[in-house]
């Protein structure tokens, strides 16, 4: 659960024994492609992580699993330290979470 494309053509490489240039071959395409997808410097598309994926013998599935939401409120402990900050101090501490936030995102 929660394999990345990278892990998925990886492991079914690797679990069929092949070399990245024999699965690119398999699946017509070039080594490259597939050592590029491996280190996670591009994402496949589904048509080509199936492709990948079929080539190294294994079939790929797709399933919807009902994620439960992150906590968004900050925890009670922490209003007290926050009320006892200057309005200044309030905006430094909502731009580095907004910061970290982003920042996050992107990984």
């Amino acid at each position: 659960m929660g394999d990345t494309a990278a892990e998925l053509v990886r492991r079914a490489r690797s679990r069929a024994g092949l070399t990245q240039r024999q699965l690119a071959r398999r699946a017509r395409t070039a080594q490259s492609v597939v050592a590029r997808i491996e280190r996670g410097l591009t994402s496949p598309s589904w048509t080509t992580l199936t492709r990948l994926v079929a080539a190294a013998g294994f079939a790929l599935r797709a399933d919807l699993e009902l994620r439960r939401a992150a906590a968004r409120s900050l925890p009670l402990d922490d209003v007290a330290r926050i009320l006892r900050l200057s309005p200044a101090q309030r905006l430094d501490e909502v731009g580095n979470i907004n910061r970290f936030v982003h920042a996050a995102r992107r990984v």
